[in-house]
């Protein structure tokens, strides 16, 4: 009857032929033409035949039906050749097969969108009577189209292979849960290798069919199309809105990922391999949880009801290579005489919190520092998640839990941090400070645990104070403000604030010592600054300058008075 070639930018033209008077557009797999992303509705559009003319009609949806530019809000036709329909990414050019009125009995060829109309040369009139040769395999999606005519999108065909591989591995009584990683993954492999073999030999040139085995082979045991992005060293940030919307941070900056998940199942599939592992759940009555990878990158996932557009995952990247304190300076995050003094602080057991907003950097940052902390000293770190990776020999790594299926068995950050006082710590290191372990955390640096290092979310070092303190009072204990501040001015030697700058930069804008309390307000010095000249340097970049202030630490004395060789000239203001 019509053929409809389609085209997106994620792959090249396919032509879908319909035999019959009409034919469906969306997501669902009862549709001819099969569309993917959010804002594709399950039965989208329907095409129909009307007294040999061809005529669209749009059925809800997000995304507008638009024909040559203008959305129609009903029945549209008749449509012509020439025309071009857009649905969301996809465009659709719909050409008649019927010869008859329209083309002066001629049989319409097909052509990609946006190609020059072909010479009007006599061709031999289409056998209408003649029925369509049998087809070799039906396709998944109706039994209308034959697999010359199916559409070449990889994804429909990653998605028709993995069916058939569930099934073959259904048929064989594979048990999974016997195999190793390594043994599944090979067996797998093979699997798919002879499913393509058999049932797919006659794939589209256009399909790269090692491309399309290992898409396949991600997804059944895997993270599906994370796979790449994860061994991707210059991505650090994976963030999955939707099945079919994946972003990335590359060099601070964010863009769209041209990878994208089959459907929300393969999502959920991804998310349950994440953390089964590790023993968490994620499921109706918890639908949030916060796990890791093997190579320690952080995870959080969401999925509905309370994500409404599909599940949701968030991935933080951790360089494979551990970070030193060279690497700060090689990124521009600080300078020499920073970098000098903050090994200083850490070395003589000065308590430190390192503070920043979202995706400042803070966990690396602390990770650094930590690496500073000499190997006699016994460690132990505290964390929701670990990400942690630390080279000392005398370490304990502890990590909360989340309550069961009975609602029984939570462990939290606090009680971690109550037992990890009974541990004959030197130093405690707690991934990050959000609720009422902080109490706990400054009765620890109180206490001769000097060094403890934590990190805390502020958008300055005057907020990270009345963060801390705001922190405290979650604890519920019924404390005086005047106590409170002390406890903190008391515990608290510096703060490290990081920030991430708009170009994706991240920069120590401030090293900070509290001083002490006054007036019954805390009193802070800043010791380093980064200064701001431009924001439009080469790339686009902040440009700017670490600076001393001029103002020495008050502890500098002390350690003077103990022979620790300090060169005071890294405090000096430029220009003296």
């Amino acid at each position: 009857m019509f053929s409809v070639v389609v085209e997106t930018g994620r792959s090249g033209p396919r032509t879908i032929r319909c035999l019959h008077k009409e034919c469906g557009i969306g997501r669902s797999e009862e549709n001819l033409v099969i569309l993917q992303g959010w804002s594709i509705a399950n039965h989208h559009a329907t095409i129909r035949v009307i007294d040999e003319a061809i005529y669209i009609q749009g059925n809800g949806g997000r995304a507008a039906v638009r024909v040559n530019g203008s959305a129609i809000k009903s029945q549209h036709g008749p449509i012509e050749a020439t025309d071009v329909v857009e649905i969301g990414d996809y465009r659709l050019s719909i050409t008649s097969e019927l010869g008859k009125s329209r083309r002066g009995a001629q049989a319409a060829p097909t052509r990609p969108i946006g190609a020059p109309a072909p010479a009007s040369t006599p061709v031999a009139p289409s056998p209408a009577a003649t029925p369509p040769s049998a087809p070799e395999t039906q396709s998944t999606s109706t039994d209308l189209a034959t697999t010359s005519d199916a559409p070449p999108d990889i994804v429909v065909w990653r998605e028709r292979v993995h069916a058939s591989l569930l099934k073959q591995m259904d048929l064989r009584r594979i048990d999974v849960h016997s195999l190793s990683d390594e043994e599944l993954r090979i067996k797998t492999g093979e699997l798919i290798d002879a499913v393509m073999s058999k049932e797919y030999a006659d794939l589209p040139k256009v399909i790269n069919r090692k491309m399309l085995a290992k898409q396949v082979l991600d997804e059944a045991i895997g993270l599906g199309p994370l796979e790449n992005l994860i061994e991707d060293n210059s991505v650090t940030e994976i963030m999955v809105n939707a099945h079919d919307q994946i972003y990335i941070e590359r060099a601070g900056r964010i863009e769209k990922s041209p990878v994208y998940f089959t459907n929300d199942r393969a999502v959920l599939s991804a998310i349950e391999r994440i953390v089964t592992p590790l023993g968490r759940r994620i499921d109706e009555s918890s639908p949030m949880v916060d796990a890791r990878l093997k190579d320690g990158s952080r995870v959080n996932a969401i999925i509905p009801p309370i994500a409404l557009r599909g599940p949701s995952i968030s991935i933080r990247k951790f360089a494979k290579r551990k970070l030193e304190g060279r690497d700060l300076i090689t990124f521009g995050s600080l300078d020499e005489s920073m970098l000098a003094f903050l090994e200083i602080a850490v070395r003589e057991r000065k308590n430190i919190v390192v503070t920043g907003g979202t995706g400042s950097g803070k966990t690396t940052l602390l990770n650094i520092l930590s690496n500073f902390i000499p190997d006699r000293d016994r460690i132990v770190t505290i964390e929701d998640a670990a990400e942690l990776k630390l080279v000392q020999p005398n370490l304990v790594a502890l990590e909360a839990r989340p309550p069961n299926l009975e609602g029984k068995g939570q462990v939290t950050i606090r009680d971690l941090v109550k037992n990890a006082l009974r541990m004959r710590p030197d130093r405690i290191v707690v991934g990050e400070c959000r609720g009422g372990e902080t109490l706990d955390m400054l009765q620890a640096m109180n206490t001769g645990h000097e060094g403890s290092l934590t990190t805390a979310h502020a958008n300055t070092p005057r907020d990270a104070i009345s963060r801390i303190e705001v922190m405290v009072l979650m604890a519920g204990m019924d404390l005086p403000m005047a106590v409170v501040r002390e406890q903190i001015s008391s515990a608290v030697d510096l703060i490290v604030h990081q920030r991430r700058y708009p170009c994706g930069s991240r920069k120590v804008s401030h090293v900070t010592e509290v001083t002490g309390i006054e007036s019954g307000t805390i009193q802070l010095q800043d010791i380093f600054n980064f200064k701001v000249t431009t924001f439009n340097g080469t790339d686009g970049k902040v440009e700017g300058d670490f600076v001393a202030t001029g103002a020495i630490p008050e502890f500098m004395e002390e350690l003077a008075d103990r022979g620790v060789s300090i060169d005071l000239g890294i405090f000096r203001k430029p220009g003296e």
